[in-house]
């Protein structure tokens, strides 16, 4: 029998140690990584258009605060094209198979990097959305202020994540039928999402 699932608290990023960004994204420096500090002063020059004063470096916080609120982007960029009429526990499922890919280690270890996986490729994309050009169209912007909103509670933790997909690591569209939904275990239906994980796979939590 396969390993018992663990349980899962949701953290936004894994990558406080090292961010690995998606390939349509710049790659932002870590916490850790983050230079010494040090207030410059920018001259004055009348009749110009430069900032008189001074400029500090971006802190730590706010590169932390950037990080955040790109991973969180991110997450609710998902929730929301792969879910959106769902309900919360559509949109949770999808946020479920995010974190769960993340800390599984056959995909990248941010939400970002596991959402925007191939993007650029021509076949090669893990989210339909980010290579279908469904990001080109308007969102209603009702459910995507609830979308963003659950996300962020996602990622501070006021919404724990449990197990709605039974350690998911695939899904796919109820009126599709992909290949490889044949060789991996099924776990759950939820709206119109079937959810899959690896045969005898467990999931566990991030380092």
């Amino acid at each position: 029998p396969s390993t018992p699932i663990v349980q899962m608290a949701p953290v936004l990023s894994v990558a406080a140690k090292a961010v690995t960004q998606p390939e349509s994204a710049a790659v932002m420096k870590t916490a850790a990584a983050t230079p010494e500090l040090r207030a410059t002063t920018a001259a004055y020059i009348p009749g110009s258009h430069e900032f008189a004063g001074s400029a500090l470096t971006p802190s730590q916080e706010e590169l932390l605060a950037q990080v955040f609120l790109q991973q969180g982007k991110c997450l609710a960029d998902a929730m929301y094209y792969e879910a959106r009429g769902e309900g919360r526990n559509g949109e949770i499922a999808i946020a479920e198979v995010i974190y769960n890919r993340m800390r599984s280690g056959y995909y990248p270890n941010t939400i970002c990097g596991v959402v925007y996986e191939g993007a650029r490729l021509h076949t090669g994309c893990q989210f339909s959305f980010t290579c279908s050009g469904d990001m080109d169209r308007p969102k209603s912007s009702v459910v995507w202020r609830h979308t963003q909103r659950l996300a962020s509670q996602i990622g501070t933790g006021l919404v724990q994540l449990g197990d709605l997909t039974g350690g998911a690591l695939s899904f796919h569209a109820v009126d599709v039928q992909p290949i490889w939904s044949d060789t991996m275990e099924r776990t759950t239906q939820i709206g119109h999402h079937i959810f899959y994980r690896p045969v005898h796979h467990a999931i566990t939590r991030g380092a």
